[in-house]
């Protein structure tokens, strides 16, 4: 298949279009330093945005040639773009959003990257230091509002989703829009994008015009998932650690539609976090929604819960199947708790600081042979610990099926062995082998190879 290519200088956006010469060296000569590979990644796949790839590395192999630049000018910089996808291009102009895109990529991966981890300011060792970052992160991309009452849905869910249930998400986006409420995802496609599709006519049939549509990415996991055109305002954290944390400090409730293993591993975090014996009384609002046909899904998730995390993890959470207005009149009275639970606190609207994340929730973790082999999948220990290494689990399940290093990884040494307790070890294969059956840890119409073997004690 031929692909059409293209080479362009792009001009400048939003806090780019003033700089200090100091800000334009240093862009210019960090940009071709250690983080160059990763803002070239990242910039490819935003480029590639609404492409046919899913595959990180399909998507590195088919622009091998692609290559990025910072070009200083006497008061900004520009963007010097060679082979890059001609579909980013209208009539030779790069489309805005994704000029738009590609200078959060250079904000992200390089200005903010040198004062995180260049800083003796942020210790990313420590609890409070990382969930700093994350404030440090959040606030330079300017997602925050200090007037704005607690709003923003967080959406999760599958890159590839059946018809209707990309269908469900609109809907569902649609009445949650029309009760003011905004949209927090993965930033990509399926259900990371239909949920914001949907509010977008919901903002509008309400005269909204401050309608917030945020995508929170990460290195890894941006080419598979390369945000979508409605996302106005896009942020990529260093590692999936911390972009699941902003996910949770920032949203005030969670919407869960049907996915594969990346939205267990999400559902997991979370639970995992509202477990702590500190968030016990912190309102949350959670929904796990589809069309009929995500029955099995979630009954399948439902089950894995019980049998490993208990009782208590069930409690968090309510499914709701096929009733779109019942999902968002839940989550606005949810989200009318949380208001009241920060007012009372006097915790800010637009970052939860009182929610416990406990550090094994937050240090990055590397699916490697090794480490997967090693983890701590047993029932002696807290259930909140127990998460961390479920969620752990299945990142390099993740990691194995999308992302390019995981991929490789697998090719060159096979599929990652997960080791643990007869019970848990039967939970994760009949969960995984249904997500399988009902295609949905790969695109339908690809045969799936497993990156992993499940092994019992």
């Amino acid at each position: 298949m031929s692909i059409d290519l293209i080479d362009a200088q792009v001009s400048s956006t939003g806090q780019f279009e003033i700089l200090s010469k100091y800000e334009i060296n240093r862009l210019s000569s960090e940009s071709r330093g250690s983080q160059y590979q990763t803002f070239r990644n990242c910039s490819l796949a935003v480029l590639n945005s609404g492409g046919f790839m899913d595959d990180g590395k399909e998507l590195l192999e088919t622009f091998a040639n692609f290559d990025i630049s910072v070009v200083p000018t006497e008061r900004s910089i520009k963007l010097q773009l060679k082979n890059a996808p001609a579909s980013a291009f209208v009539d030779g102009k790069i489309i805005s959003g994704i000029a738009e895109h590609l200078f959060a990529v250079l904000r992200d991966i390089i200005y903010v990257n040198s004062e995180i981890t260049g800083s003796k300011l942020h210790d990313l060792t420590s609890s409070q230091g990382i969930t700093d970052a994350v404030f440090h992160i959040m606030r330079n991309a300017g997602t925050f509002d200090r007037v704005r009452t607690p709003r923003l849905v967080v959406c999760w869910g599958g890159h590839s989703i059946l018809s209707e249930e990309y269908d469900y998400t609109k809907q569902v986006g649609y009445e949650l829009a029309l009760r003011h409420l905004d949209i927090c995802t993965g930033c990509g496609p399926g259900a990371m994008k239909g949920p914001m599709k949907g509010a977008t006519i919901g903002h509008a049939k309400q005269r909204d015009r401050h309608g917030q549509y945020l995508g929170v990415t990460e290195p890894g996991i941006i080419a598979a998932e390369a945000p979508n055109a409605i996302v106005n305002q896009l942020v990529i954290l260093p590692d999936i650690e911390k972009r699941l944390e902003a996910f949770v400090r920032t949203g005030h409730g969670i919407v869960v539609f049907p996915g594969g293993a990346g939205t267990a591993e999400e559902i997991i975090y979370l639970l995992g976090i509202l477990l702590h014996e500190e968030n016990k009384d912190q309102p949350f609002p959670v929904i796990f929604t589809g069309p009929p046909s995500a029955t099995e899904y979630f009954v399948r998730i439902d089950e894995f819960i019980a049998s490993t995390l208990g009782k208590e993890a069930r409690s968090r959470y309510q499914i709701i199947i096929d009733n779109p207005q019942e999902v968002a009149r839940q989550m606005s009275v949810g989200i009318q708790e949380v208001k009241s639970f920060r007012k009372a606190t006097d915790d800010a609207y637009y970052f939860n600081w009182k929610l416990k994340v406990a550090n094994e929730f937050q240090q990055p973790f590397i699916p490697t042979h090794e480490s997967m082999l090693n983890l701590a999948l047993h029932k002696s220990q807290e259930p909140y610990l127990l998460a961390a290494n479920l969620r752990r689990a299945f990142s390099g399940v993740v990691s194995g099926n999308v992302k390019n290093e995981g991929i490789r990884m697998v090719e060159e040494y096979g599929p990652y062995e997960l080791r643990g307790d007869s019970s848990i070890m039967r939970s994760i294969d009949i969960m995984l082998e249904s997500f399988v059956k009902q295609q949905r840890m790969k695109l339908p119409g690809k045969e799936y190879v497993p990156c992993y073997k499940v092994i019992s004690k």
